[in-house]
């Protein structure tokens, strides 16, 4: 019969598809996590991966397993944290995957409040413009921006979000008059690389008929900049302007867009009290911080950000 140790190491092994990376997220040398590998199959009397150049690939058997061991670690997490208990609030390590526009500008000040009045909690961001994989623990839980559609997963709304076109005043002063949307045409427009657009959420330049933005880039925080820098006219999170001095909303009558984040939690997790009560304080973190920014942002110029710079306003020429 296995033990929990060995367990671990499966685990690690089937999620990084090799030893080294396993043995990164364990702490441990590759050599020491493939004898773990070799005294579990031992046990076990079956082959849990088949070895390629590739990489370890779970064998039919391997996948088995795989659901038995993560039911384990769900229950060693559910143990870990009731003997924890709850009067220190929340403590152990959560890992967070985001879209960088998210992780840039919500999620710093939420977690900010969290730790502070966690002192035993470490939170990891992982900020990546692209799917996270939570059958490969690649994080604890997920930020998306839409619901997903298969897998075992628990998935949470937490907020709306609005977008509109920005640019930087610089840029529209010296730009041909943008009176409608027909007038985009004669304007550079900052978007995503199409083909590295990962969410069909994210295509925001479909509706006005942009294939092909002269200048692009696969981050938000990029493309923010680049039209803080005055190379065009973008669409932008109204929760990002306050962080941009000088950029401006503009069209906000004509182009107006609606997202949501979801948090997505694997199905194993569920009632693991660490990982409840962080879900829980996030999503009540960004909802609040969300209305906040935006909030600043509706107020147009007469708002001014933290610091006393001048908050972005809305032009409609």
């Amino acid at each position: 019969m296995a033990d929990w140790d060995d367990l671990k190491v499966f685990l690690a092994v089937a999620r990084g598809e090799s030893l080294s990376r396993a043995g990164r997220m364990l702490k441990l040398d590759a050599a020491t996590v493939g004898r773990r590998i070799a005294r579990l199959e031992d046990a076990v009397a079956v082959r849990l991966f088949t070895r390629s150049p590739q990489g370890y690939l779970l064998t039919d058997e391997g996948g088995r397993l795989v659901a038995h061991a993560e039911a384990m670690e769900s229950e060693v997490a559910r143990a870990r944290d009731a003997l924890a208990g709850t009067a220190e609030g929340i403590s152990g390590q959560v890992r967070i995957g985001a879209p960088d526009g998210c992780a840039n500008y919500l999620l710093p000040q939420v977690v900010a409040g969290i730790v502070a009045q966690n002192p035993g909690l470490e939170v990891q961001i992982v900020a990546l413009p692209r799917v996270f994989s939570l059958t490969r623990r690649e994080a604890d839980m997920v930020i998306a921006v839409s619901r997903p559609e298969q897998g075992r997963v628990i998935a949470t709304k937490i907020t709306d979000y609005r977008l509109h076109l920005a640019a930087s005043a610089r840029y529209l002063d010296a730009a041909p008059p943008l009176r409608g949307l027909e007038d985009l045409r004669a304007h550079r427009v900052i978007g995503y690389i199409p083909d590295m657009i990962f969410d069909r959420e994210l295509d925001y330049l479909a509706d006005l008929g942009v294939e092909q933005p002269p200048v692009a880039s696969n981050s938000v925080s990029v493309q923010l900049n680049l039209m803080r820098q005055g190379a065009g006219v973008g669409v932008v999170h109204d929760f990002a302007l306050p962080a941009a001095p000088g950029v401006r909303r503009v069209l906000t009558a004509d182009f107006s867009l609606t997202r949501s984040f979801y948090l997505v939690r694997h199905a194993d997790d569920r009632n693991v009290p660490r990982i409840d009560r962080f879900a829980e304080a996030l999503t009540l973190g960004m909802r609040a911080e969300t209305r906040r920014l935006e909030g600043l942002v509706a107020r147009g110029a007469a708002g001014v950000c933290d610091g006393g710079e001048a908050l972005s306003s809305e032009i409609n020429p």
